[in-house]
């Protein structure tokens, strides 16, 4: 045990009197590892008022004197293997941000509860069975996040009018088997994910969540079929209005038990008005289509030719290209980045399981290589920047890092910057070059602005890149392409924002099926090695075969 002995990021950050550290990745972990644990002088540095330590597999737990970083206001100690977190968090009494994510805990302490500036609360990721009693005390949260764990159900007081700025509840892939009827109190509600759980059924007083906008209850068998269906295709606003008319048909059935009866007549008309529905809503689901245009149907279709540099530094790809994807009508674009986003925060671990690019494919000339350079010969236009070498853009952004940790109002680095850790150690970076030369990819860190996507862009090139395993990035790009599918098909259905993107576009054609707008062409792409031997196929017919039940592709 060394734990005592400094390190020189921590006496730097002393020295300069800073208010931020980060430690994380391979280099932390490597010391951690050495020295026993994080060194205690890290618990001296009062002034901190953001602390990141995290993919440090070492890590294994956090000494009680963390009590004594009372400016605290973000606590960053995700990915991780801590097993427990100690009580006196409770004196934090400045923390806004607490993320716990992606460790081993079995249990969170009830200090939790006494941090009442608290705003965002990330628990995902570990073996929890329950939160603690209490949170109702944290009457500031807007975000909880305490997906993939083993929860059976919400605090007791979770449903309370005092988290009237509870704004995103985040509960997937659990064992949660009710969700209770004072939902409602919730009045700030706008996200509500509670897919891949143990649910029988929803409660009607959900639709009088007032600000509700995304609910997510795929993946629970509930007793009524029809809401089944609809919650695994339908958009929001459906699922809600279907819960709000369950709710006064209830009322109806208790007018009725008290003495009034609904004549034969209405009873039927409202049959036929279920039926109609349920016809209406099998269409509605239908209208996710993926279709597959093979290679062999193709001549002119893209490859990617994989050089053997790749294999100590990023060695996994899969691309495909998609056409048909409206990026035009209003704030579609937006929404679509926004979705690529929160597919980096979440099922790529913030770029550290795999990254996500896209490119105009009418921008770029195949073939493709995808290979790795020395960082002073990798040069790059970056996304909205001056072309410069990966060693120039390091350096600038570590620069921005540094400039942004000086800036009191500004405790963590953003963009990014956050991602430069990922290539620490690496004497050959990994890009991805097209026909003229071009790098139109340097992942883990940044896009070439010369193929970025516009609102005109009709053909999207999609790349996933990891260092993880061939199967991250299909399950990545399985995801990105159903998310694509999905928000193709809000555009087709909300047709009266078409036109309103200040480009002088024409009104919708409102009499084009929402179908024909909505559908998805996925054009194969093959990657091959050096000598011209097939690598993989995306996709081929074992992928986009998860259990989607919204999603249909077509062959």
């Amino acid at each position: 045990m060394d734990a005592m002995k400094t390190w020189p990021e921590v006496d730097k950050a002393a020295a300069e009197k800073r208010r931020e550290l980060v430690l994380q990745g391979a280099t932390a972990d490597k010391k951690i590892s050495s020295h026993g644990g994080l060194p205690s002088a890290i618990y001296s540095l009062t002034l901190l008022n953001y602390l990141e330590v995290s993919q440090c597999p070492s890590l294994t737990e956090i000494h009680e004197n963390i009590q004594h970083l009372t400016n605290l206001q973000s606590l960053i100690l995700c990915r991780n293997k801590l097993a427990c977190i100690p009580d006196v968090i409770s004196s934090l009494k400045s923390l806004k941000v607490l993320d716990l994510s992606s460790n081993n805990l079995g249990l969170l302490p009830d200090g939790i509860t006494q941090l009442q500036e608290l705003t965002t609360l990330n628990v995902s990721c570990n073996r929890l069975e329950a939160l603690p009693d209490g949170l109702s005390h944290c009457a500031k949260l807007s975000s909880v996040n305490m997906s993939k764990n083993r929860i059976s159900g919400f605090p007791s007081d979770l449903y309370s009018e005092r988290l009237d700025l509870l704004s995103t509840l985040e509960a997937s892939d659990n064992a949660i088997v009710e969700l209770g009827r004072d939902i409602h109190k919730l009045s700030a509600l706008k996200v509500l994910d509670l897919s891949n759980n143990q649910l029988s059924d929803i409660p009607s007083s959900l639709s009088d969540c007032p600000k509700l906008k995304e609910i997510n209850f795929r993946g629970n068998k509930l007793n009524d079929k029809r809401l089944e269906k609809m919650v695994n295709g339908c958009q929001t606003k459906s699922i809600l209005d279907y819960l709000r008319g369950k709710g006064r048909q209830g009322e109806e059935r208790g007018d009725m038990d008290g003495g009034r009866s609904v004549n034969d007549k209405k009873r039927r008309q409202q049959q036929k008005k279920k039926r109609e529905e349920d016809h209406d809503e099998l269409e509605e689901v239908n209208k996710m289509v993926v279709r597959v245009l093979r290679v062999s149907d193709a001549p002119e279709a893209l490859t990617v030719r994989v050089s053997a540099e790749v294999k100590d530094v990023r060695p996994y790809l899969v691309c495909c290209v998609v056409r048909g994807m409206n990026l035009k009508p209003g704030s579609s674009l937006k929404r679509f980045l926004v979705a690529q986003t929160k597919l980096h925060e979440d099922i790529c671990g913030k770029r550290t399981i795999a990254t996500i690019a896209t490119h105009d494919v009418q921008l770029l000339k195949g073939p493709l290589a995808y290979d790795a350079k020395p960082p002073t010969q990798l040069k790059i236009v970056p996304l909205g920047r001056k072309e410069m070498t990966a060693v120039e853009l390091i350096k600038h952004l570590q620069l921005e890092a540094d400039e942004l940790r000086k800036q009191k109002k500004r405790q963590n680095v953003t963009g990014l910057h956050k991602y430069l850790q990922l290539l620490q150690g690496k004497a050959l970076y990994p890009c991805i070059v097209d026909a003229e030369g071009h790098v139109i990819s340097f992942p883990p860190i940044t896009n070439s602005e010369k193929t970025k996507i516009k609102k005109t862009t009709k053909e999207l090139l999609l790349e996933v890149t990891s260092a993880n395993s061939l199967q991250t990035c299909k399950d990545v790009m399985d995801a990105l392409i159903a998310k694509m599918a999905e928000l193709n098909k809000f555009t087709a259905e909300h047709r009266e924002e078409a036109g309103s993107d200040g480009e002088g576009g024409a009104p919708p054609d409102t009499t084009a099926s929402a179908d024909a707008c909505s559908e998805l062409i996925i054009q194969q792409v093959r990657t091959v090695d050096q000598d011209g031997n097939l690598k993989v196929v995306y996709p081929s017919k074992t992928d986009l075969s998860r259990d989607i039940s919204n999603l249909t592709v077509i062959w």
